[in-house]
Parts: C-alpha cells; sequence; structure tokens
C-alpha cells in the first residue's frame, strides 16, 4: 500500500509559450535607404507627377471655378454658390436631365441585352469563333467620329436614304430618323449600342469560359432546354461580370455627348441635349469665353451625383452578388 506522498503526481502537461510579438524597430533614413525605398520613390515620382498635372490637379481647379465667375479672359470673381443656382433655374437643365435619362433607359433596354445575348449565342458556335468574335468588336475599332458620321449618311430622311431603301424593300415608307423629335433619340441609341455592344461581348465571351461544361452536360442529361441553361446556369454564373457592366453603362449613358452633338447638336427642339452637351454650351457657346463657372458647376453636380449613384448600388447589390 502506498502513502499519499509516494502515489504519482498528476502534473498538467506544460502549454504552449505563445511567442510574443516582437517590437518592431523604428525606421530611419539609413534604413529606409539601405532597404530600397529611395529607388522604390524614383519610380513612383513620375506617376505622381502624371496623375497629379493630368488627373488631380484639373479636378481641383474646376471645383474651385465652380465657385468662381470666369470666362479663362477676365479674372475670375468668387461668386459662391451662383453658378449651381444659374444651373437649376436654366430651362434647358431639367429638358438635358430627361433627355440623358430617356436616352439611358433605351440603351438599358436595348444595349444591355443584346451583347449578352450574342455572347450567350457565339459560345455555342462550334466553327469560325474567332472569325464572329472579330466582327463583333470590328464597331469598337472604327473611330467614334467615322462611325457617327457614316451613320448620319444612313440616317438620310430621303426616300433614297441608306435605311430608308432597305425599308422600302418590305413596303414601309420614309422614316425621318434623326430630324423628328419622337425618333432622334432611338436613333442616336442604335448607332451607341452598334458601336459599344463589341467591346461587351468580349467581355461576356472571357467570362463564359470560365463557367464549368459539367453544368451544362448535367442540364443536359436532365433534359433542360437552351433558355432553362441560361435562366439556371449561365446567368447566375456571369451575375457579377453584369453588375459591373450594369453600372458601367449607367454610367457611360449619364456622360453621353458625341452622339447627339454630331448627329442633331443638341435638336431637333432641343430634343436631344444631354447634360454633357449642355456642360459643352456654357463654356463653348461663343467665342469670347464661355460660361466656365457654370459648366464646372454642372459637372461637379453630375460628378457627386454619380459617385451617390455608384456607392447605392453596390451598397444594394453587395449581398446579393455574393450569394
Amino acid at each position: 500500500m502506498t502513502t499519499l506522498d509516494e502515489r504519482p503526481s498528476v502534473v498538467d502537461p506544460p502549454q504552449p509559450t505563445v511567442p510574443t510579438r516582437q517590437r518592431r524597430r523604428p525606421s530611419n533614413p539609413r534604413t529606409w535607404l539601405r532597404n530600397g525605398g529611395l529607388s522604390n520613390f524614383l519610380f513612383l515620382v513620375p506617376m505622381l507627377l502624371i496623375f497629379g498635372v493630368f488627373s488631380w490637379y484639373p479636378i481641383v481647379q474646376s471645383f474651385v471655378m465652380s465657385f468662381q465667375k470666369t470666362n479663362l479672359v477676365t479674372a475670375p470673381s468668387f461668386v459662391g454658390l451662383d453658378n449651381f443656382v444659374k444651373v437649376l433655374q436654366d430651362p434647358l437643365f431639367l429638358t438635358a436631365v430627361q433627355n440623358t435619362a430617356w436616352f439611358a433607359v433605351l440603351a438599358l433596354l436595348f444595349g444591355y441585352p443584346i451583347p449578352l445575348i450574342a455572347a450567350v449565342l457565339m459560345s455555342e458556335v462550334r466553327r469560325a469563333k474567332g472569325l464572329f468574335s472579330a466582327l463583333a468588336y470590328l464597331p469598337v475599332v472604327v473611330p467614334p467620329v467615322v462611325a457617327v458620321l457614316l451613320w448620319k449618311f444612313f440616317y438620310d430622311a430621303s426616300p433614297t436614304g441608306v435605311f430608308n431603301s432597305i425599308l422600302a424593300m418590305v413596303g414601309i415608307g420614309p422614316q425621318p430618323w434623326i430630324q423628328s423629335i419622337t425618333a432622334a433619340m432611338p436613333s442616336l441609341v442604335l448607332e451607341a449600342t452598334w458601336a459599344g455592344a463589341g467591346g461587351t461581348i468580349i467581355i461576356y465571351l472571357a467570362a463564359l469560359t470560365g463557367v464549368a461544361p459539367e453544368l451544362y452536360d448535367a442540364a443536359e442529361v436532365d433534359g433542360a432546354s437552351i433558355w432553362q441553361k441560361i435562366w439556371h446556369i449561365t446567368l447566375p454564373q456571369l451575375r457579377g461580370i453584369l453588375l459591373i457592366t450594369l453600372i458601367l453603362q449607367v454610367i457611360g449613358t449619364a456622360q453621353v455627348f458625341l452622339e447627339p452633338f454630331l448627329f442633331t447638336a443638341g435638336g431637333p427642339a432641343n430634343s436631344t441635349i444631354t447634360v454633357l452637351l449642355l456642360i459643352y454650351r456654357y463654356a463653348f457657346q461663343n467665342s469670347l469665353g464661355g460660361d466656365y463657372g457654370a459648366a464646372t458647376a454642372l459637372s461637379l453636380m453630375l460628378a457627386i451625383f454619380l459617385a451617390v449613384l455608384s456607392v447605392v448600388y453596390f451598397r444594394l447589390t453587395k449581398s446579393w452578388s455574393q450569394n
């Protein structure tokens, strides 16, 4: 019989020691130079200068000019919020906002689904896929000004115009196209969709390569139709890309300028004047120098609107895009 002192004592196993966090030595100029800080800084300087001179300085200068009355000829004078009040009281401001919103709606209805449909159809092609991709991207290669002038020739309202001649083959009379108040904006959207769809198609084709073929094979085994495969496989797999392209298209349509400027110059009867075209008119409406204060004020308002819209959009779609 063992006594209490002779019994083996149960000793807790030693706990692993957690290494204490080493205190980081404060860096000094000599250590910074020894670690290559100077060379890194020298590589960074050109980029900082380029961004500072060509990006950040114009932004700051525009912000300052929005509170000034200036035409870049005479000395500027501080006017506070008068430029913003002037823009908001301009009768063309509401017209420009409505036309820009109408252009955005039409572009989303036609220009957003068409590239996706084209990409899905092209992904199903087994032969000459590269040829179809090149043809789809070809309008992007054409200079925008050349494309607009070419389509302006197509939109000739006379019976001998290109589009009217094609319509005459199917028994439809000549259309006024860009000379009509109601048809001018849809005509601009049609050309803009043709010109910009190629880049989005290439993005969708690249995203479709990341979809696992096994998902389509399993759907075919289950007897799924093409529409069911697109709805239950393709669209969910492209959800993140679709969200990005949607907000990019909204931002792009809110800044539309080239088409209304070259096609109609805002006409007929200001039916195609947009926010950016109104900014252009403020700045360059006369040869002696326009009202750059009002132009920068409207530019700042547009930038703030797009920034707030982007933040709200990403907040609302954050959970949906990650599920």
